[in-house]
């Protein structure tokens, strides 16, 4: 397999942030990025330790999990890993929002991740290390969530189509609680023809089956995404884990007390790292504000996740209701479920659940991490580790046998950001190796003949030289405009350049955005099904700060 790869900083999108945290090895002790991450991400410094649960906590976190495994339909490694966290197996985590059939390719590089990162730290330390995915099925962003993107065609032309059921958003409701036949017309048909119109995308492929096992009428987006997820990563254990029961809020019950007695200490807190995080010259990914909240409450009427606002008479309103600190505690004490943390305190929330030994994250996460890590040394006293994803771009053969042909690299589509400037830079390369040299030796000789005859004039007087600078600029667009307008007249000489750039686009930067942040992960499924999963997790090595670009 070819393999290619590209520092971090040379993506698009990149944060200061992000950067430095991959580098922070680099730093001295106690300064920039290190004062707020505890270990470093390219070692395996921080196997063997893990947050302490009690015995009788470990039972019952195993019950809820072996619970939950039976409705996924989870494999023997799962219900093994299971039993290893019951006897005292630590946990390495990864989570992302439940999305219609599993959302985009990064969810499978969370997941690859923790399972090797789990492995690499069991081969190290010798203490059982389990890989464990939070489906964060308590948020309420739908439209976020009830979406997959799949290369298609559009009047014959490639294009990115996406899918989504016709859920109705007239309230924010958790999204792991949608029943799928309620996403769409009566009697489940959006349901049925988004099955049908995924499965002619991904040309029937075996995958298709396991879709529509798992979407099935009956099921929530959650149950589906956690069946899927398990049978994926069947093979490797993966423990698949959706913590919006009362069960699961009760073993974290003591954070969202917390949060709630201690809400003006905390939000202080987080005000003060924001303003250390500007002053470093980085980003603060959530805005704290004065009345900010680290919670949302379910509404006991109609199921809706509001944001607890905090008020400054000292109370909290959550849409028109109005609570006191007492009365949100004793929905703590009888209905815990109806409490749930923001993006802030949930990895805190989490880890007063599980025996987490590190935590797999994204880039946005690791920035969320940056400002949590106040709340985790408040609230328990110690900060989770936090390991950067495999970040990759998957090439299809076809796609591979594309690029080959016009003599391009992944770093040619990065360069060029649009399906108009590739097709531009396959013009140029298209152009007869003739034509080729005489724009080249008029390009030189121009060049040379501009540069002397800007100095001669720059040597007569000052103001002369301006003017021919001027002049030359000028002369020199001119030449350009000419080279673009050749490469043009290939491009539209050779209408496939202009289809074999728009088809790697889409393939490789869709919506001038990173493939693994658009393109869905049962994509790639559909055509490696029985391998996809183990290749990513042997590429999940995350020794060094950089993308992949995996030849499939």
């Amino acid at each position: 397999m070819d393999i290619e790869s590209y520092p971090l900083s040379t993506l698009p999108g990149t944060t200061a942030l992000f950067r430095d945290f991959t580098e922070m090895a680099g730093f001295p002790e106690q300064t920039g990025v290190r004062r707020w991450y505890p270990a470093d991400p390219f070692s395996l410094a921080w196997a063997g330790a893990s947050s302490a649960l009690e015995a009788e906590q470990r039972v019952s976190l195993a019950n809820a999990l072996a619970e939950q495994a039976k409705q996924f339909a989870a494999g023997p490694a799962a219900l093994a890993n299971i039993a290893s966290l019951r006897e005292g197996a630590a946990a390495v985590v990864t989570g992302q929002q439940v999305s219609l059939f599993g959302g985009p390719l990064l969810t499978l590089l969370k997941a690859a991740t923790a399972i090797r990162k789990a492995q690499d730290a069991t081969a190290a330390g010798g203490r059982k290390h389990v890989p464990i995915f939070w489906m964060a099925s308590e948020d309420h962003d739908l439209a976020e969530a009830n979406q997959v993107a799949l290369p298609s065609k559009t009047g014959g032309q490639p294009a990115v189509e996406t899918l989504r059921l016709g859920f109705e958003a007239s309230r924010p409701l958790p999204v792991g609680g949608l029943r799928l036949e309620d996403g769409g017309a009566e009697n489940g048909e959006s349901l049925e023809a988004t099955l049908d119109r995924a499965c002619a995308l991904l040309g029937w492929a075996p995958i298709c089956d396991l879709l529509r096992e798992c979407y099935a009428p009956g099921a929530t987006m959650a149950s589906a995404f956690g069946k899927l997820l398990s049978r994926i990563f069947a093979a490797h254990g993966l423990v698949v884990m959706d913590a919006g029961s009362r069960a699961f809020h009760a073993m974290g019950a003591t954070v969202l007390r917390a949060a709630l007695e201690h809400a003006d200490e905390l939000k202080e807190a987080l005000l003060q790292r924001s303003v250390e995080l500007e002053e470093e010259g980085y980003h603060a990914q959530v805005l704290v504000t004065l009345d900010h909240s680290l919670l949302f409450l379910m509404d006991h009427e109609n199921g809706a996740r509001r944001p607890l606002l905090r008020l400054a008479q000292g109370g909290w309103k959550a849409g028109a209701k109005v609570y006191t600190t007492a009365d949100l505690l004793e929905v703590l004490a009888s209905e815990p479920e109806r409490l749930s943390p923001n993006a802030l305190l949930r990895p805190v929330f989490q880890d007063a659940i599980l025996p987490t030994a590190a935590y797999v994250a994204g880039p946005a996460e690791v920035a969320y991490f940056a400002q949590s890590e106040v709340l985790f040394r408040k609230i328990l006293g110690r900060v989770t580790p936090v390991l950067p994803r495999l970040m990759a771009t998957l090439v299809e053969p076809v796609i591979a046998n594309t690029l080959a042909a016009h003599e391009l690299r992944f770093s040619n589509v990065l360069e060029a950001k649009t399906a108009a400037a590739l097709a531009q830079q396959m013009g140029a390369r298209a152009m007869p190796i003739e034509g080729k040299r005489k724009i080249a030796a008029v390009g030189n000789a121009l060049e040379a003949e501009l540069a002397a005859l800007t100095a001669y004039m720059a040597s007569l007087s000052a103001e002369l030289g301006r003017a021919a600078g001027v002049s030359a600029s000028k002369m020199r667009y001119q030449m350009n405009r000419l080279r673009r307008m050749a490469a043009n007249f290939e491009v539209q000489k050779e209408s496939s350049l202009n289809r074999h750039a728009l088809a790697i686009m889409v393939n490789l930067f869709p919506n001038g955005h990173p493939q693994e942040r658009v393109l869905g992960g049962i994509w790639f499924l559909a055509r490696h099904e029985e391998d996809l999963a183990s290749l990513l997790i042997h590429h999940a090595t995350g020794e060094r700060s950089e993308h992949k670009v995996l030849y499939l």
